[in-house]
């Protein structure tokens, strides 16, 4: 028979809850993703469309190149298509489960698949994505200072892209001490305006100079191996154009939701805007690119240009500035997840110091391998389609399959594997392009350059 435990001795396990919950809100206050809930649909707007239109979009011509006219033009639309589809995907099973959010990647990662597979399955291919654009876009924003040196001061001497990359990276340092999302909106809308400029100036500027004399539309390579390796190269240019799924639910974790007005209405809105605006940078440059100057084309568009020299100046000053909020857009859900496992795991005290030297440590490290690595780009088209394939193409259909359980052979399901499948053939084939690239240009690649 148990005893009556008397009542200034019964336990306090609410008053035990009610501290660890505690504890968490004012963690989870403090973490960048979580602790501002109050924006507009339009931040969605340009937050996804600073994360998805990267300086990759004056590439393009030249993957039309490598690609042909009709394989190149489908593919373009498949991409905007299939990666449209798994982002509504994504926007709807942000609050699939009734009272709870998935604010994060690797959290829908772990509904979908477990605790611990959900973590390895998500969070390493995040990185890779998350830090490897970051590191690229600190080498795009030391070579884009440098063309606009070379550019401006023909007669100066040369200075070395370290140094350019050094003060591309001095922006960051004081930058990246922006606490969450909202604080980077400013950033973010003027690196979203930039991106529609210079994609502008790319296509507009090519029509100016009309089609080239000697055009010529046929495949570069020589050999039909190097036009196979060549198109699946170009294949993985034109997939990693659409790699804003890595960061999407944790924009949309910045979104207010009530009881019968759920985000996804909001961010949803903002995502239809994004994919009009990223339709607008890529179709025009890609395919008025690749009409006028066929397949001379340089793989930056604005070198095929070369006049007027003000207007190129002003284009890598927009990719600049773009290159400036798409790395922030990239580095928060970083620092999200530094911050995490420090406060977390490691119990360290939420404050302004541990945030100083965790982000500061971040910022120098992408410079240091961007130092390093000048040619990090194409070690991207190697590691990223091991990475950005998934996480954008399809990760999000075998989340869906798994959490929606739709009926086999029925439309969803079909769809759903109709982009499983292209994913898939796409993470296999984009990296032997990438591969091959690598090899071909190791003799010219220059440390510290």
């Amino acid at each position: 028979m148990g005893t009556e435990v008397p009542a200034n001795q019964k336990p306090d396990v609410p008053e035990e809850l009610s501290e660890a919950d505690r504890r968490k809100k004012e963690i989870d206050d403090w973490l960048p993703i979580t602790s501002s809930r109050n924006a507009k649909w339009w931040y969605s707007a340009f937050h996804n469309v600073t994360a998805m239109v990267g300086a990759g979009v004056l590439s393009l011509p030249y993957a039309m190149a490598n690609l042909g006219w009709g394989p190149g033009t489908v593919i373009l639309v498949l991409s905007w298509t299939i990666t449209l589809y798994t982002l509504w995907q994504m926007v709807e099973m942000h609050e699939m489960v009734p009272g709870k959010r998935f604010d994060r990647y690797h959290e829908l990662g772990q509904h979908a698949f477990g605790e611990k597979l959900g973590l390895y399955i998500v969070v390493p291919q995040q990185l890779i994505c998350e830090v490897g654009v970051d590191i690229v876009y600190m080498v795009t924003g030391g070579k884009s200072l440098q063309k606009i040196h070379n550019l401006v001061c023909k007669d100066c001497a040369p200075i070395k892209l370290t140094y350019f990359i050094m003060i591309f990276a001095s922006v960051h340092f004081v930058l990246s001490h922006l606490p969450n999302f909202n604080s980077i909106s400013g950033v973010s809308l003027a690196a979203a305006v930039m991106s529609l400029s210079y994609s502008t100036i790319a296509w507009s500027a090519s029509v100016h100079k009309g089609v080239q004399p000697d055009v010529d539309y046929g495949y570069k390579a020589s050999t039909t191996s190097g036009t196979v390796f060549d198109f699946f190269s170009a294949l993985g240019d034109v997939a990693f154009a659409y790699a804003g799924h890595n960061v999407v639910l944790e924009i949309q974790a910045t979104i207010p939701s009530k009881p019968g007005k759920p985000s996804k209405g909001p961010m949803w809105k903002g995502v239809v805007v994004a994919y009009i605006v990223v339709a607008l940078c890529y179709f025009p440059v890609a395919l008025i690119g690749y009409y006028m100057f066929g397949n001379k084309v340089e793989d930056n568009i604005l070198i095929s240009l070369e006049k007027p020299t003000w207007l190129i100046v002003a284009a890598n000053m927009f990719v600049v500035i773009h290159v400036i909020g798409s790395y922030q857009i990239y580095a928060i859900p970083v620092f999200d997840m530094l911050e995490t496992l420090l406060v977390k795991k490691l119990h360290f005290r939420p404050s302004r110091k541990l945030r100083f030297v965790t982000r500061n440590i971040y910022v120098a490290f992408t410079m240091f391998v961007g130092i390093c690595f000048p040619f990090f780009g194409g070690l991207l088209g190697f590691f990223g389609g091991f990475a950005f394939a998934p996480t954008t193409y399809f990760l999000p259909c075998i989340m869906w399959l798994a959490i929606c359980k739709p009926k086999r052979f029925s439309l969803s399901w079909i769809i759903n594997w109709i982009c499983i499948i292209l994913g898939f053939l796409l993470m296999i084939l984009s990296p032997i392009g990438g591969l091959r690239t690598i090899i071909l240009n190791a003799k010219d690649y220059k440390f510290f350059s």
